[in-house]
Protein backbone atom coordinates (compact mmCIF):
# COMPACT_ATOMS: atom_id res chain seq x y z
CA UNK A 1 0.00 0.00 0.00
CA UNK A 2 1.76 3.42 -1.11
CA UNK A 3 0.70 6.16 1.16
CA UNK A 4 1.67 10.04 0.21
CA UNK A 5 2.87 12.04 3.70
CA UNK A 6 -0.27 13.77 4.46
CA UNK A 7 -2.36 10.24 4.05
CA UNK A 8 -0.01 8.87 6.41
CA UNK A 9 -0.02 11.54 8.90
CA UNK A 10 -3.59 10.89 8.66
CA UNK A 11 -3.91 7.43 9.28
CA UNK A 12 -1.97 7.60 12.34
CA UNK A 13 -3.66 10.93 13.89
CA UNK A 14 -0.91 12.33 14.95
CA UNK A 15 2.42 13.45 13.68
CA UNK A 16 4.09 10.57 15.01
CA UNK A 17 5.16 6.85 13.08
CA UNK A 18 2.84 4.39 12.33
CA UNK A 19 4.21 1.24 10.93
CA UNK A 20 3.03 -0.13 8.31
CA UNK A 21 3.32 -3.83 10.35
CA UNK A 22 0.86 -1.84 12.71
CA UNK A 23 -1.52 -1.18 10.41
CA UNK A 24 -2.02 -4.45 8.89
CA UNK A 25 -2.43 -5.80 12.86
CA UNK A 26 -6.05 -4.64 12.28
CA UNK A 27 -7.32 -3.98 8.90
CA UNK A 28 -5.09 -1.40 6.66
CA UNK A 29 -5.07 -4.54 4.15
CA UNK A 30 -3.76 -4.67 0.50
CA UNK A 31 -5.61 -1.86 -1.67
CA UNK A 32 -7.53 -4.79 -3.57
CA UNK A 33 -8.88 -5.86 -0.48
CA UNK A 34 -11.22 -8.97 0.08
CA UNK A 35 -13.98 -8.01 -2.52
CA UNK A 36 -17.52 -8.95 -2.69
CA UNK A 37 -17.32 -12.50 -3.34
CA UNK A 38 -15.32 -12.79 0.29
CA UNK A 39 -16.49 -16.35 1.76
CA UNK A 40 -14.66 -17.04 4.91
CA UNK A 41 -16.03 -20.44 5.53
CA UNK A 42 -14.13 -21.34 2.52
CA UNK A 43 -10.76 -20.15 4.15
CA UNK A 44 -11.13 -22.32 7.77
CA UNK A 45 -8.56 -24.86 7.28
CA UNK A 46 -7.59 -28.29 9.74
CA UNK A 47 -6.16 -27.48 13.51
CA UNK A 48 -3.13 -28.57 15.00
CA UNK A 49 -3.68 -30.12 18.65
CA UNK A 50 -1.07 -26.86 19.76
CA UNK A 51 -3.53 -24.01 18.80
CA UNK A 52 -5.24 -24.99 21.26
CA UNK A 53 -4.17 -22.62 24.55
CA UNK A 54 -5.37 -24.03 27.65
CA UNK A 55 -4.88 -24.41 31.39
CA UNK A 56 -5.95 -27.45 33.89
CA UNK A 57 -6.50 -24.77 36.58
CA UNK A 58 -7.65 -21.73 34.41
CA UNK A 59 -10.65 -20.96 32.60
CA UNK A 60 -9.44 -19.38 29.97
CA UNK A 61 -11.60 -16.73 26.77
CA UNK A 62 -11.32 -14.06 24.88
CA UNK A 63 -8.08 -14.35 22.93
CA UNK A 64 -6.90 -11.20 20.96
CA UNK A 65 -3.32 -11.23 19.11
CA UNK A 66 -1.01 -9.43 17.19
CA UNK A 67 2.55 -9.83 16.03
CA UNK A 68 5.29 -7.54 17.01
CA UNK A 69 8.16 -6.37 15.23
CA UNK A 70 10.30 -8.62 16.08
CA UNK A 71 8.32 -11.87 14.86
CA UNK A 72 6.93 -13.24 18.28
CA UNK A 73 2.88 -13.20 18.71
CA UNK A 74 1.36 -12.01 22.09
CA UNK A 75 -2.08 -13.16 22.85
CA UNK A 76 -3.73 -10.93 25.47
CA UNK A 77 -6.79 -13.17 26.96
CA UNK A 78 -9.06 -13.75 29.91
CA UNK A 79 -8.35 -15.98 32.63
CA UNK A 80 -10.03 -16.83 36.13
CA UNK A 81 -9.30 -19.63 38.78
CA UNK A 82 -11.58 -23.07 36.96
CA UNK A 83 -12.46 -24.47 40.27
CA UNK A 84 -14.61 -21.06 40.35
CA UNK A 85 -16.66 -22.18 37.26
CA UNK A 86 -17.61 -20.31 34.31
CA UNK A 87 -19.87 -18.01 35.13
CA UNK A 88 -16.75 -16.58 37.71
CA UNK A 89 -15.75 -14.54 34.44
CA UNK A 90 -18.20 -11.39 35.90
CA UNK A 91 -16.23 -11.49 39.12
CA UNK A 92 -13.08 -12.97 39.04
CA UNK A 93 -11.30 -12.83 35.55
CA UNK A 94 -8.04 -10.83 34.85
CA UNK A 95 -5.88 -9.90 31.21
CA UNK A 96 -2.98 -12.06 31.26
CA UNK A 97 -0.31 -11.90 28.18
CA UNK A 98 0.98 -15.13 26.80
CA UNK A 99 3.77 -15.14 23.60
CA UNK A 100 4.45 -17.94 21.01
CA UNK A 101 6.69 -18.19 17.18
CA UNK A 102 3.53 -18.53 15.55
CA UNK A 103 -0.23 -17.01 15.47
CA UNK A 104 -1.11 -20.66 16.15
CA UNK A 105 1.05 -21.44 18.86
CA UNK A 106 1.62 -23.13 20.85
CA UNK A 107 1.64 -20.00 23.24
CA UNK A 108 3.28 -19.86 26.65
CA UNK A 109 1.88 -17.63 29.48
CA UNK A 110 3.83 -15.11 30.63
CA UNK A 111 2.61 -12.93 32.96
CA UNK A 112 -0.75 -11.14 34.11
CA UNK A 113 -1.18 -7.40 32.60
CA UNK A 114 -4.42 -6.02 34.26
CA UNK A 115 -5.17 -7.49 37.57
CA UNK A 116 -7.90 -6.38 39.86
CA UNK A 117 -7.57 -2.97 41.38
CA UNK A 118 -9.69 -2.91 44.41
CA UNK A 119 -12.75 -1.92 45.03
CA UNK A 120 -12.36 1.80 44.69
CA UNK A 121 -11.56 1.71 40.92
CA UNK A 122 -14.32 0.84 38.45
CA UNK A 123 -12.61 -1.86 37.10
CA UNK A 124 -11.49 -3.03 40.92
CA UNK A 125 -12.85 -6.73 40.91
CA UNK A 126 -12.78 -7.84 37.12
CA UNK A 127 -11.10 -7.07 33.95
CA UNK A 128 -11.93 -8.94 30.66
CA UNK A 129 -12.46 -9.23 26.72
CA UNK A 130 -9.50 -7.94 25.97
CA UNK A 131 -8.71 -6.70 22.41
CA UNK A 132 -5.30 -5.37 21.05
CA UNK A 133 -5.18 -2.49 18.68
CA UNK A 134 -1.90 -0.78 17.57
CA UNK A 135 -2.25 3.35 16.82
CA UNK A 136 0.82 5.28 16.14
CA UNK A 137 3.35 4.15 18.69
CA UNK A 138 1.19 3.26 21.41
CA UNK A 139 0.08 -0.28 21.88
CA UNK A 140 -3.29 -0.47 23.01
CA UNK A 141 -5.78 -2.75 25.06
CA UNK A 142 -9.15 -2.39 25.21
CA UNK A 143 -10.88 -4.16 27.90
CA UNK A 144 -14.48 -4.47 30.03
CA UNK A 145 -13.88 -3.66 34.12
CA UNK A 146 -15.99 -3.91 36.92
CA UNK A 147 -16.71 -3.91 40.67
CA UNK A 148 -18.98 -5.70 42.93
CA UNK A 149 -19.23 -7.78 46.14
CA UNK A 150 -17.28 -11.03 44.37
CA UNK A 151 -20.38 -13.11 45.76
CA UNK A 152 -20.60 -16.30 43.62
CA UNK A 153 -23.37 -17.79 45.53
CA UNK A 154 -26.37 -16.03 43.44
CA UNK A 155 -27.98 -18.62 40.83
CA UNK A 156 -26.94 -17.27 37.41
CA UNK A 157 -24.86 -14.42 36.90
CA UNK A 158 -23.57 -11.77 39.85
CA UNK A 159 -25.59 -8.99 38.75
CA UNK A 160 -24.57 -6.40 40.89
CA UNK A 161 -20.87 -6.93 38.61
CA UNK A 162 -22.50 -7.81 35.42
CA UNK A 163 -24.42 -4.61 35.48
CA UNK A 164 -21.34 -2.46 36.43
CA UNK A 165 -19.67 -2.97 33.44
CA UNK A 166 -17.62 -0.55 31.50
CA UNK A 167 -15.19 -0.08 28.83
CA UNK A 168 -11.63 1.11 29.49
CA UNK A 169 -8.55 0.98 27.83
CA UNK A 170 -4.57 0.44 28.87
CA UNK A 171 -2.13 1.94 26.81
CA UNK A 172 1.92 0.84 26.93
CA UNK A 173 5.09 1.58 24.42
CA UNK A 174 5.54 -2.59 24.02
CA UNK A 175 3.56 -5.67 24.11
CA UNK A 176 5.31 -6.44 26.76
CA UNK A 177 4.38 -3.51 28.66
CA UNK A 178 4.38 -1.80 31.07
CA UNK A 179 0.45 -1.07 31.04
CA UNK A 180 -1.24 1.95 32.19
CA UNK A 181 -4.72 2.34 32.97
CA UNK A 182 -6.97 5.01 33.40
CA UNK A 183 -9.33 6.46 36.46
CA UNK A 184 -12.25 6.93 34.35
CA UNK A 185 -13.87 4.20 31.35
CA UNK A 186 -13.62 5.44 28.21
CA UNK A 187 -16.80 4.46 27.39
CA UNK A 188 -19.52 4.53 30.36
CA UNK A 189 -22.83 4.24 30.21
CA UNK A 190 -25.06 7.10 28.84
CA UNK A 191 -27.18 9.63 31.37
CA UNK A 192 -30.44 9.13 29.98
CA UNK A 193 -32.08 6.67 31.18
CA UNK A 194 -33.93 5.95 27.85
CA UNK A 195 -30.59 5.30 26.10
CA UNK A 196 -29.75 1.46 24.94
CA UNK A 197 -26.32 1.77 27.10
CA UNK A 198 -28.10 3.17 30.29
CA UNK A 199 -27.15 -0.10 32.12
CA UNK A 200 -24.04 -1.35 30.96
CA UNK A 201 -21.73 -0.69 28.42
CA UNK A 202 -19.19 -4.08 27.39
CA UNK A 203 -17.46 -5.90 24.47
CA UNK A 204 -15.15 -3.31 23.16
CA UNK A 205 -13.85 -3.76 19.26
CA UNK A 206 -11.80 -1.34 17.81
CA UNK A 207 -9.83 -0.56 14.32
CA UNK A 208 -8.15 2.59 12.79
CA UNK A 209 -10.17 4.58 10.96
CA UNK A 210 -8.71 4.97 7.21
CA UNK A 211 -9.09 8.90 7.46
CA UNK A 212 -7.64 9.14 10.81
CA UNK A 213 -8.90 8.34 14.32
CA UNK A 214 -10.67 5.08 16.05
CA UNK A 215 -13.83 3.08 15.39
CA UNK A 216 -15.23 1.07 18.31
CA UNK A 217 -18.44 -1.18 18.34
CA UNK A 218 -19.54 -2.15 22.15
CA UNK A 219 -22.36 -4.02 23.43
CA UNK A 220 -25.08 -2.04 25.29
CA UNK A 221 -27.58 -2.56 27.58
CA UNK A 222 -30.61 -0.53 28.08
CA UNK A 223 -32.98 -0.53 30.75
CA UNK A 224 -36.31 -1.42 29.28
CA UNK A 225 -36.13 -4.69 30.16
CA UNK A 226 -36.84 -6.68 33.48
CA UNK A 227 -34.39 -6.57 36.22
CA UNK A 228 -31.70 -7.49 37.17
CA UNK A 229 -31.06 -8.41 32.95
CA UNK A 230 -32.58 -5.43 31.20
CA UNK A 231 -32.65 -5.10 27.78
CA UNK A 232 -32.27 -5.07 24.42
CA UNK A 233 -29.31 -5.58 24.34
CA UNK A 234 -27.89 -4.30 21.28
CA UNK A 235 -24.33 -2.92 19.65
CA UNK A 236 -23.47 1.00 19.38
CA UNK A 237 -20.83 2.72 17.68
CA UNK A 238 -19.02 5.17 19.12
CA UNK A 239 -15.58 7.05 17.34
CA UNK A 240 -12.34 8.80 18.96
CA UNK A 241 -9.28 10.87 17.86
CA UNK A 242 -7.12 8.88 19.67
CA UNK A 243 -7.46 6.12 22.78
CA UNK A 244 -8.10 7.75 25.51
CA UNK A 245 -11.21 9.65 24.06
CA UNK A 246 -13.35 11.53 24.25
CA UNK A 247 -15.68 8.80 22.31
CA UNK A 248 -18.58 10.12 20.50
CA UNK A 249 -21.47 7.94 20.01
CA UNK A 250 -23.73 7.27 17.88
CA UNK A 251 -27.24 5.60 19.88
CA UNK A 252 -28.39 3.86 16.53
CA UNK A 253 -28.08 -0.10 17.08
CA UNK A 254 -26.21 -2.47 14.58
CA UNK A 255 -26.70 -6.30 14.28
CA UNK A 256 -30.09 -5.95 15.19
CA UNK A 257 -33.19 -7.84 13.56
CA UNK A 258 -37.22 -7.03 14.56
CA UNK A 259 -38.51 -9.20 17.28
CA UNK A 260 -35.14 -10.66 18.26
CA UNK A 261 -33.80 -9.34 22.12
CA UNK A 262 -30.79 -10.15 22.08
CA UNK A 263 -29.15 -11.00 18.15
CA UNK A 264 -25.85 -10.80 18.50
CA UNK A 265 -22.39 -10.27 20.40
CA UNK A 266 -19.07 -10.46 20.79
CA UNK A 267 -17.88 -8.36 17.08
CA UNK A 268 -14.79 -8.01 15.94
CA UNK A 269 -13.93 -4.96 13.41
CA UNK A 270 -11.43 -3.99 10.89
CA UNK A 271 -11.02 -1.89 8.00
CA UNK A 272 -10.79 -3.53 4.21
CA UNK A 273 -9.80 -1.41 1.61
CA UNK A 274 -13.24 -0.30 0.40
CA UNK A 275 -15.27 -0.87 3.41
CA UNK A 276 -15.34 -2.39 7.42
CA UNK A 277 -16.30 -5.93 8.41
CA UNK A 278 -17.05 -7.40 11.35
CA UNK A 279 -17.09 -11.38 12.32
CA UNK A 280 -19.92 -11.62 15.02
CA UNK A 281 -21.83 -13.99 16.99
CA UNK A 282 -24.92 -15.21 15.51
CA UNK A 283 -26.58 -16.06 18.98
CA UNK A 284 -29.52 -17.93 17.27
CA UNK A 285 -28.59 -18.20 13.54
CA UNK A 286 -30.60 -15.84 12.71
CA UNK A 287 -28.11 -14.12 9.81
CA UNK A 288 -26.22 -16.78 8.72
CA UNK A 289 -29.16 -19.42 9.04
CA UNK A 290 -27.07 -22.03 10.84
CA UNK A 291 -27.92 -22.34 14.24
CA UNK A 292 -25.76 -20.81 16.47
CA UNK A 293 -22.52 -20.11 14.65
CA UNK A 294 -20.29 -16.87 13.72
CA UNK A 295 -21.58 -14.26 10.88
CA UNK A 296 -19.77 -11.75 8.24
CA UNK A 297 -20.92 -8.33 8.57
CA UNK A 298 -19.90 -5.32 6.06
CA UNK A 299 -20.02 -1.35 6.19
CA UNK A 300 -18.89 1.26 3.90
CA UNK A 301 -19.31 3.84 6.73
CA UNK A 302 -18.73 1.78 9.63
CA UNK A 303 -22.41 3.13 11.28
CA UNK A 304 -24.58 1.27 8.87
CA UNK A 305 -23.94 -2.75 8.45
CA UNK A 306 -25.34 -5.34 6.77
CA UNK A 307 -24.88 -9.12 5.85
CA UNK A 308 -22.23 -9.57 3.72
CA UNK A 309 -22.92 -11.54 0.44
CA UNK A 310 -21.74 -14.97 2.33
CA UNK A 311 -22.54 -14.05 5.96
CA UNK A 312 -21.77 -17.67 6.79
CA UNK A 313 -18.28 -18.24 8.88
CA UNK A 314 -18.34 -21.02 11.35
CA UNK A 315 -20.11 -23.42 13.29
CA UNK A 316 -18.43 -24.41 16.66
CA UNK A 317 -16.97 -27.17 15.05
CA UNK A 318 -13.23 -28.09 14.57
CA UNK A 319 -11.50 -30.40 12.05
CA UNK A 320 -7.95 -31.44 13.55
CA UNK A 321 -5.33 -31.75 11.23
CA UNK A 322 -5.69 -36.05 11.43
CA UNK A 323 -9.04 -35.57 10.37
CA UNK A 324 -11.34 -36.01 12.84
CA UNK A 325 -13.84 -33.53 14.22
CA UNK A 326 -14.96 -32.05 17.25
CA UNK A 327 -18.44 -30.38 18.32
CA UNK A 328 -17.78 -27.67 20.62
CA UNK A 329 -20.31 -26.53 22.54
CA UNK A 330 -18.82 -23.05 22.39
CA UNK A 331 -16.92 -21.29 19.44
CA UNK A 332 -17.27 -17.43 20.25
CA UNK A 333 -15.46 -14.27 20.66
CA UNK A 334 -13.66 -14.05 17.38
CA UNK A 335 -10.44 -11.98 16.65
CA UNK A 336 -8.40 -12.12 13.25
CA UNK A 337 -4.74 -12.38 13.32
CA UNK A 338 -3.33 -10.57 10.11
CA UNK A 339 -0.44 -10.69 7.59
CA UNK A 340 2.36 -7.83 6.56
CA UNK A 341 -0.45 -7.31 3.82
CA UNK A 342 -3.71 -7.41 5.91
CA UNK A 343 -5.06 -10.72 5.00
CA UNK A 344 -6.45 -12.52 7.66
CA UNK A 345 -4.22 -15.57 8.76
CA UNK A 346 -5.59 -16.69 11.51
CA UNK A 347 -9.13 -16.86 13.53
CA UNK A 348 -9.13 -16.70 17.19
CA UNK A 349 -12.10 -17.90 19.08
CA UNK A 350 -12.77 -18.77 22.69
CA UNK A 351 -14.20 -22.43 23.07
CA UNK A 352 -15.44 -25.36 25.21
CA UNK A 353 -16.28 -28.86 25.42
CA UNK A 354 -19.15 -28.85 27.29
CA UNK A 355 -22.13 -27.06 28.29
CA UNK A 356 -20.77 -26.44 31.68
CA UNK A 357 -17.55 -24.60 30.11
CA UNK A 358 -15.26 -26.00 32.64
CA UNK A 359 -13.08 -26.64 30.21
CA UNK A 360 -13.05 -23.42 28.25
CA UNK A 361 -9.62 -22.33 26.08
CA UNK A 362 -8.30 -20.14 23.44
CA UNK A 363 -8.10 -21.87 19.69
CA UNK A 364 -6.35 -20.32 16.78
CA UNK A 365 -8.24 -21.93 13.25
CA UNK A 366 -5.77 -21.15 10.49
CA UNK A 367 -6.99 -19.80 7.42
CA UNK A 368 -6.00 -19.44 3.69
CA UNK A 369 -7.55 -18.08 1.13
CA UNK A 370 -9.05 -20.97 -1.66
CA UNK A 371 -7.52 -20.44 -5.04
Amino acid sequence: MTLNRRDFLRLSGAATLVSLTTLAARGAASSAGLGDEIDFSRWLQPVPHGAVFEDPDWCIWCGSAVRDDDGKYHLFYSRWPGKLGHRAWVTHSEVARAIADSPTGPYRHVEVVLPARGEKFWDGSCTHNPTFLRVGKKFCVFYMGNYGDGDLSMAGLNWIHRNHQRIGVALADSPAGPWTRLDRPVVDISADNDAPDALMTSNPATCVRPDGGLLMVYKAVATKGKAPFGGPVVHLVATADKPEGPWKKNLTPIFTKPGEHFAAEDPFIWHDSDRYRAIVKDNNGIFTGRGYSLAHFESRDGFDWKLAKHPFVATPDIVWTDGTRKKLNALERPQLVFDASGVPVTLLCAGAYTSDRTRSFNVAIPLRRPA
